[in-house]
């Protein structure tokens, strides 16, 4: 009997921090950039399709899923679906092992930004490895491209990783104390952003121009994978964090309050972001691209850098911002990886820790590293951005979406879903229909593959993504990075799949402490 999983201690505690793990770094940037590059508030309406067509019936059957089984990700789908559902559970874990690695890596960029906007963020700075002339790139560009060229960005790397080691170190015990601190805190220091963007000069035009929406765009199809992308990434969902989360909750948890609850949470945290931004951006006339790393280093303290005062204050709010909603998102990541090993080696949780710690670590060095391959910036810059640039494209872009197109056709066809609909309806106020078997069956599964097929499309049209980087970068480090990703994917779950559980390993696991 393995008792070191536990249970949360309250309700509020497991919305917390499931809530935490959806509300990452790309919601507080990203949607807002979407949003911004799609219409406007003409977004929402896609967007709010995916989040009831999509969204919520995901995260319903991942929670029903941990509930059900009382198992993290591969383990749960091993129970429900045998060795080949298992095996597309451990390439969920996988593939979000690699999106942790260089997540964390990113994290560290955002805490040395952090220290940076005490005062060395702002301030006028020459390019240290870079063959650019001066004044040819904003503070904030210069200061992010000479930190990550420079060996003390693996360091703040370091320190983040030992951040999450602790908060995970006691399970949910800990992971329920730091959100309780954490989430908090992420939405009083959005609502200051808000205030802050709305009493700038012309700060108000910016809301206008958000719920101004041009619904012509939406007859444009990229708007609707934009959104449903959006909306899958955005909720944690294909990670095996959510179905890890649930199977510490109590026998009589409401599994759609709590996936309405969560998501809703979520995506009114994206909204109010909109807000914040949108009034920023506009009164600087500054034009956001959809891209996550360049909003929040350069997009963003470009405007902050604009601030007729406090640019150091609301510098540090914007950075720990990114950082504790960073760590909620991490600290989720972590724990489903740790608990998917303990619940099918059966190790302590200290030892696993230890592991996967050590083992992370080292990945996210790698992410970090600070040689400099393309002097002129016409990419990334450095090796170890390079390597982050092109794991994301198929960790993320295409890993999660194949990930929980997976759950759904083993979920949907190779178990009985009318089972985990009965449970998840015995302790529910709404009741799941037969529509909810046609959403995991049907619909979900054709959104995907359609997206799916529109991203290999465009692959194929622009060449294999990477492929004409830039830089001093061996050519083909492309088709390296796309076999590792496959290896580490593919090959590892199923050889996992096939070990052994432990002989005194008892079928239930305890959820409490």
């Amino acid at each position: 009997m393995n008792g070191e999983r536990g249970s949360w201690g309250s309700r509020l505690g497991f919305i917390l921090a499931a809530s935490g793990s959806a509300i990452g770094l790309g919601n507080i940037v990203f949607f807002s950039a979407n949003a911004y590059k799609y219409g406007g508030g003409a977004f929402y309406v896609p967007y709010l399709i995916a989040l009831f067509v999509v969204g919520m019936p995901i995260m319903v059957l991942e929670f029903g899923l941990g509930r059900y089984t009382r198992r993290a990700f591969p383990e749960a789908m091993a129970q429900v679906g045998g060795t080949r559902a298992e095996i597309a559970g451990w390439f969920g874990i996988f593939n979000a092992t690699i999106i942790t690695i260089y997540y964390i890596t990113i994290l560290g960029w955002v805490f040395g930004c952090l220290i940076g906007s005490l005062g060395p963020l702002w301030k006028p700075a020459q390019l240290e490895a870079f063959n650019l002339p001066a004044g040819a790139l904003s503070n904030a560009m210069v200061f992010f491209f000479n930190m990550i060229s420079r060996i003390d960005t693996v360091f703040w790397v370091i320190i983040v990783w030992i951040f999450n080691l602790i908060i995970v170190l006691k399970g949910t015990r800990s992971i329920e104390k730091a959100v309780k601190l954490f989430v908090p805190l992420m939405w009083l220091m959005m609502i200051v952003l808000i205030v802050r963007g709305l009493t700038l000069e012309n700060g108000i035009q910016g809301i206008f121009l958000l719920f101004t929406p041009d619904f012509s765009i939406m007859r444009d199809a990229e708007v609707w994978k934009g959104a449903f992308s959006q909306m899958f990434f955005t909720l944690s969902l294909g990670f095996g964090i959510m179905t890890t989360y649930a199977s510490y909750l109590p026998d009589d948890a409401d599994d759609i309050n709590n996936a309405s609850t969560v998501s809703f949470m979520n995506c009114g945290f994206e909204f109010i972001a909109g807000l914040a931004f949108f009034s920023l951006l506009f009164t600087f006339s500054i034009i956001p691209k959809a891209s996550t790393l360049s909003m929040m280093f350069f997009v963003v303290p470009e405007g902050i850098a604009h601030f007729p005062f406090g640019v150091m204050i609301f510098g540090c709010i914007f950075f720990l911002l990114l950082l504790f909603a960073g760590l909620t998102s991490s600290v989720s990541l972590v724990e489903a990886i740790i608990s998917s090993l303990i619940d099918k080696f059966n190790w302590s949780r200290f030892r696993t820790t230890l592991l996967v710690g050590f083992l992370g670590v080292w990945g996210s060095i790698a992410f970090a590293l600070p040689q400099v391959v393309d002097p002129g910036l016409d990419s990334n810059g450095t090796l170890g951005l390079s390597l982050l640039d092109l794991f994301d494209h198929w960790a993320f872009g295409y890993g999660l979406l194949i990930a929980g197109l997976l759950e759904c056709i083993f979920l949907g066809w190779l178990f009985d879903l009318d089972t985990l609909r009965a449970f998840i309806n015995k302790t529910s106020w709404f009741k799941l229909g037969r529509w909810f078997n046609i959403l995991v069956r049907y619909v979900i599964p054709i959104i995907i593959l359609s997206i799916l097929a529109a991203s290999v499309l465009e692959e194929y049209q622009l060449k294999l993504y990477g492929s004409t980087m830039n830089n001093t970068l061996c050519p083909k480090l492309y088709l390296i990075v796309f076999l590792i990703w496959l290896v580490i994917c593919i090959l590892i779950p199923i050889t996992i799949s096939h070990c052994r559980r432990p002989r005194h390993r008892d079928n239930q696991i305890e959820t409490s402490l």
